[in-house]
């Protein structure tokens, strides 16, 4: 059994600001071994459920915030950017599921702490097919295109919310409680790693219970970006219609491209965002 893993660090156990989660600094290092413990308890949570072969993708930021010698499962690990799939760079047929470690809440869920959606200097909202989605659920685009169940997301309970429309049969781990975009209450850090471990091996364990990720196709992505000059220039990417002032759409029979038409654009708002 080959586990695929994408790992954030927003939703880390204890994780309520953004020094945090962005280093240099001692705030960062200490989380950035909290976010390690997480990631090895699915793991090994995995490896009780009968895994044999680990990717993890380092998805966060700079997405190099692992130690790789650390990892246990003797797991690959994939980091440094520009990653072309970026969260789910790696991913492909051969593996038999993905885990998302550490994940958030959307640009819209307000109350989910260090909320954002990619980007959060440019993306206000994204949906999918109509539904309001986080990066979890713009993710499983990919794990669909590849046959891929996703079948673990750990985070704050409004993070696995808004992927459960997409992933309605996901094991969701709760390790702490939002309360506020800089507030939350977290479980202690071995109890969220013990929770992650045991649903890793949970959900691994039923794998062959699991569905696809439920996206139908053709399936379109909505984004509302928070200034209409980064709409505007979005509007270059070949087949995106802009719908309002600040409203694109994306639309596509095939999931990989709509995620990859998506990368694109969270690239070009960047460019906007910082002018």
């Amino acid at each position: 059994m080959k586990v695929f893993l994408s790992t954030d660090m927003e939703g880390t156990a204890g994780v309520v600001d953004w020094s945090q989660v962005r280093g240099p600094g001692a705030e960062y290092e200490y989380y950035r071994g909290q976010l390690q413990a997480e990631v090895n308890a699915a793991i090994d949570g995995a490896l009780a459920a009968g895994a044999t072969g680990f990717l993890v993708n380092d998805s966060h930021s700079t997405m190099q915030n692992l130690r790789p010698d650390e990892l246990h499962g003797r797991a690959s690990y994939l980091s440094g950017r520009h990653k072309p799939l970026y969260m789910m760079e790696g991913l492909d047929d051969s593996f038999d599921a993905a885990l998302f470690i550490s994940y958030h809440g959307s640009a819209g869920a307000t109350s989910s702490a260090l909320f954002h959606t990619y980007n959060p200097r440019a993306i206000a909202e994204v949906r999918l097919n109509g539904v309001v989605t986080g990066e979890a659920g713009i993710n499983a685009l990919v794990a669909l295109a590849h046959g891929v169940p996703v079948v673990l997301i750990s985070g704050d309970r409004l993070t696995i919310d808004e992927a459960l429309p997409f992933c309605p049969e996901i094991e969701g781990v709760v390790v702490k409680e939002s309360v506020s975009h800089n507030a939350a209450l977290s479980l202690h850090p071995v109890a969220a790693q013990e929770l992650i471990e045991e649903g890793a091996q949970r959900a691994l364990s039923r794998l062959d219970s699991f569905q696809l990720p439920s996206i139908k196709l053709p399936a379109e992505l909505t984004i509302r970006f928070h200034a209409a000059a980064q709409a505007e220039l979005i509007c270059a990417i070949r087949g995106v219609e802009r719908r309002e002032e600040r409203l694109v759409a994306l639309r596509s029979e095939d999931p990989l491209e709509l995620f990859r038409t998506f990368i694109a654009a969270v690239l070009l708002s960047r460019a906007v965002s910082e002018l």
